[in-house]
C-alpha cells in the first residue's frame, strides 16, 4: 500500500484549496497521514533551531523530535501539497515546514562535487493550490517547490493542479473548480 503525505496549508474553513485536495487523495490509492500546518505551529528556523539539529545530526540521533518532519516526507511514497496563492506564493507557514524538511544527511545529501543528492523516497510531488486572481509567472510558490523537490529532494514527478481567477466579479466559482477536476483526472 502506498505511503502518502498530505500536508494541508489550507487555512480557511471553507477552502477552495482543500476541495481539490480532497478530490486528488480521493484518486489516490494508499494510506493518508496529514500534517496540518496551522496545528503543527512549526517555527522557522533560527540560531537554536539550527544548532539543536546539528547536534542531533552530528550524534546520529536519525530520530530526534526535530527530524519528524524531514523523516516524515523522505519516507513517503507521494505527496500532496495543498497551498494557497497568497502573495505571488504560499502562506509562510509552508516555508517554516519545508525549512523543517530540507535536511542535509535525511532527505538530501552531497556528492563530493557539491551537488545535490535526494534521499527521498517519493516518487511524485502533486501540489494544489486556487487563486483569486490570475497565477503569475514565475510562481514563487509552486515554482520553488519543484525546485526543491528536482535539485534536493530527487523527485523528478512534480505537477501542480490550479483553479484561478476565482474571486473575480462574475467568476463562475463551481466551473472553475470543475475544469480543474477535470485536469485532475488527466493528469493523475
Amino acid at each position: 500500500m502506498e505511503n502518502i503525505l498530505f500536508v494541508n496549508a489550507c487555512v480557511r474553513p471553507e477552502s477552495r484549496t482543500m476541495q481539490l485536495a480532497e478530490y486528488i487523495l480521493d484518486r489516490l490509492c494508499g494510506q493518508v497521514a496529514e500534517v496540518n500546518l496551522e496545528q503543527e505551529q512549526i517555527q522557522p528556523l533560527n540560531r537554536e533551531r539550527l544548532e539543536e539539529r546539528d547536534a542531533v545530526l552530528a550524534a546520529g540521533q536519525d530520530d530526534a523530535e526535530i527530524l519528524r518532519y524531514a523523516n516524515q516526507f523522505k519516507n513517503a511514497d507521494t505527496i500532496v501539497i495543498a497551498a494557497p496563492y497568497w502573495d505571488l506564493s504560499f502562506p509562510a507557514i509552508v516555508k517554516n515546514y519545508l525549512e523543517s524538511v530540507t535536511v542535509c544527511g535525511v532527505t538530501f545529501k552531497y556528492s563530493p562535487d557539491g551537488i545535490p543528492i535526494g534521499l527521498c523516497k517519493a516518487k511524485r510531488l502533486i501540489y494544489v493550490m486556487t487563486a483569486g486572481g490570475p497565477v503569475f509567472s514565475p510562481d514563487y510558490g509552486f515554482d520553488y517547490v519543484k525546485a526543491l523537490a528536482q535539485n534536493f529532494y530527487g523527485i523528478q514527478d512534480v505537477k501542480c493542479f490550479k483553479a484561478e481567477n476565482l474571486d473575480i466579479i462574475g467568476a463562475d466559482v463551481q466551473k472553475i473548480l470543475n475544469e480543474t477536476q477535470k485536469e485532475i483526472d488527466m493528469g493523475l
